[in-house]
């Protein structure tokens, strides 16, 4: 999967963000490309990234994906885009819907304008579970991104591909409760907000595997979901904080009480491989033929009235699993 990055200018947005950041770090270690573009907003973090990274594959490059004349300056001679930037609380994106979609749409939409016109290879989008069956803005939003990035291939089908990847919560991600927790091991009292609330949860290292293994297979048009386990938050906190009291303060605007990664609409679509599901597009009217025959090879049809959700899914994380993770994790931080 590495040699898809070979002698390649890479360019990530958002690459000041806990993702971005860290898969930069991956790929210098990991690949032989040529150039490693970090694009974002924030000159502070890129200031501290740069004296953190010191490698000479390595540009920052001071930029909003709502500007779309940035991203075109950005995007010349690019080959290969990983497009992470986005708003992502929820609360907050509730309250401020019309930044959420400046941001997450209209960025999107930059994205491909620019990707289009300088013939960049593969552009491939980040997206979240709370895009399958959205309920709140942010979720709504990166549907949206979705939808756009897969509509994107019929631009210039012989000279870009677009592609997402949609998975749970990253364990450690910054502003994560996972975080804040690991942060103050000592509290005597927490808040949570539902004792039978779920959630699918992936390790930064999975989430670059998906990443990896979707910009080598991408044709154009795809959605890759990991096959990630579930935890009840209440166990978490129970792996982390075990001695705090938990106060119970009610799901917040715009939660759901169990997510999902794959909704019953996509599973008539999608073909479940060995370690990931794959949403194909329902039209796929840029090619004059099925450029997904592959798929349909390796994989296997699913149940039409399969749901992959956080509550009904059949692999599960122990309180003694999360504590494996947790040691891991404290060692990166």
């Amino acid at each position: 999967m590495y040699n898809t990055f070979q002698g390649k200018n890479v360019l990530i947005t958002g690459g000041t963000g806990s993702f971005g950041k860290n898969f930069a770090k991956h790929l210098l270690k990991k690949t032989k490309l040529k150039k490693l573009v970090i694009f974002s907003r924030d000159e502070f973090k890129q200031h501290h990234l740069s004296k953190e990274l010191r490698d000479s594959r390595i540009r920052f490059f001071l930029g909003d994906i709502r500007d779309q004349q940035r991203l075109h300056r950005a995007f010349q001679d690019i080959d290969i885009v990983i497009h992470a930037a986005a708003l992502k609380q929820v609360p907050a994106l509730e309250y401020n819907p019309h930044e959420a979609i400046k941001t997450n749409v209209i960025g999107t939409q930059n994205i491909i304008e620019a990707a289009v016109d300088q013939k960049v290879p593969r552009v491939l989008l980040v997206s979240t579970d709370k895009a399958a069956e959205p309920t709140n803005l942010y979720g709504a939003s990166k549907l949206c991104a979705e939808k756009l990035f897969v509509s994107g291939n019929t631009y210039a089908p012989k000279k870009t591909r677009f592609s997402a990847v949609r998975y749970g919560n990253v364990i450690g991600s910054r502003g994560s409760v996972v975080e804040s927790l690991i942060n103050n091991p000592n509290a005597k009292k927490v808040s949570l907000t539902h004792e039978d609330m779920t959630r699918f949860w992936i390790t930064l290292e999975e989430s670059f595997d998906l990443v990896l293994f979707a910009l080598k297979n991408m044709v154009g048009g795809e959605i890759f979901v990991p096959k990630i386990p579930s935890m009840k938050l209440v166990d978490l906190f129970d792996a982390i904080v075990p001695n705090a009291k938990k106060e119970i303060t009610g799901i917040r605007p715009g939660e759901k009480l169990h997510e999902a990664l794959l909704s019953s609409n996509e599973a008539r679509c999608a073909r479940e491989l060995k370690k990931y599901f794959v949403v194909l597009p329902e039209s796929h009217n840029w090619s004059k033929y099925n450029p997904y025959k592959k798929y349909n090879k390796q994989g296997k049809k699913i149940d039409p009235n399969f749901i992959f959700a956080s509550n009904t899914n059949n692999k599960w994380l122990s309180t003694n699993d999360f504590k494996k993770i947790l040691v891991k994790l404290k060692k990166q931080i």
